[in-house]
């Protein structure tokens, strides 16, 4: 299986974007792991709905009809790393071949992106910055692997 997460913004970050790297280096030694930047929209002078839908089209460009997409969203599932670890290995299971992570813009998903997606799942209750949630999303990602591997990181 592959795991992709794909993001709107940039790296926006010296201090965290090589931990985020540092993370994304670890979960490749498990499966292969991608992470891909849609560029922001340049036209600021757009509506909240209608930068929602030009956002939600740049997703919608990247996912194959094959993929298992998960929205990291406010309104999704809070579960626990074990919980996430499960989650990962059902995927492996199933047969999923491109398990995708979606981060939304400032403003969230599109509709059309919510009803393409096939589950949602809420790192916090709290809200993030794009490359906090980006780091804490790869370093669970990896505590997931290694639990699924029975590795003494993640401590059960």
């Amino acid at each position: 299986m592959k795991i992709k997460l794909i993001y709107i913004g940039k790296e926006d970050s010296a201090e965290l974007s090589p931990a985020v790297a540092n993370y994304v280096n670890k979960i490749k030694f498990y499966l292969p792991f991608e992470v891909e930047a849609i560029p922001y929209l340049k036209n600021t002078k757009l509506s909240v709905e209608e930068q929602k839908k030009q956002e939600g089209q740049l997703f919608l460009k990247k996912i194959e009809n094959s993929d298992f997409v998960t929205l990291l969203d406010e309104h999704g599932k809070e579960v626990t790393s074990v919980g996430f670890s499960q989650f990962i290995q059902q995927q492996m299971v199933r047969g999923t071949k491109r398990l995708i992570f979606l981060i939304g813009g400032a403003y969230g998903f599109s509709e059309e992106v919510y009803q393409r997606g096939n589950y949602k799942i809420a790192l916090s209750q709290m809200t993030f910055p794009h490359i906090l949630t980006r780091l804490i999303f790869a370093e669970q990602l990896y505590r997931a692997m290694t639990i699924l591997k029975g590795e003494p990181y993640h401590h059960i």
